[in-house]
């Protein structure tokens, strides 16, 4: 079966929108997100890498924070698929607010666009809630602009390591 319908996470959309995760990271904040694998590895070898690291990492599209739906989910790694208890199929591509509760979406939104002023923030706290509704803090993420090949804004990218239920 070919990898990216065993594995969408390492189809070559995901591996491509990985490769901007990682590469905006450690523009925005001079460092790596995961330990890099070696300089003659393939995309594939980072995309599994990443999609396996203990921190959540998500990212979203670039559509307008403030216009209809908002921007969709385009990537979260396995840490993130469980906390929201969503599989791969139903959390990518689903509208990234609906990662957080209604009451909490205007911190959020605001975050988010702090992070788009600036490129990037640190020290996030937040509530979210998973698939069930079941709450959870989130503490001291990282929120920053994913850059295309030609360094345009695409969309935006968050890790934590930090979370608890409530």
């Amino acid at each position: 079966m070919p990898a990216n319908l065993s594995a969408p996470w390492l189809a070559g959309t995901a591996i491509t929108t990985v490769q901007q995760i990682l590469q905006s990271h450690r523009q925005a904040f001079g460092r790596e997100l995961i330990a890099p694998p070696p300089a003659d590895a393939s995309p594939l070898l980072a995309a599994q890498e990443l999609f396996a690291a203990t921190p959540a990492v998500l990212a979203h599209d670039g559509a307008p924070l403030d216009i209809g739906e908002g921007p969709r989910l385009i990537y979260a790694n396995r840490t993130a698929l469980s906390l929201w208890r969503r599989r791969w199929s139903a959390m990518v591509g689903m509208p990234s607010r609906l990662t957080a509760e209604p009451q909490e979406r205007t911190s959020r939104q605001q975050a988010l666009a702090e992070a788009q002023a600036r490129s990037a923030i640190s020290g996030y706290n937040g509530i979210r809630i998973d698939s069930a509704g079941r709450r959870f803090e989130i503490r001291g993420a990282r929120l920053w602009t994913l850059l295309n090949a030609t360094g345009e804004p695409c969309g935006q990218a968050a890790s934590f390591s930090n979370w608890h239920w409530l």
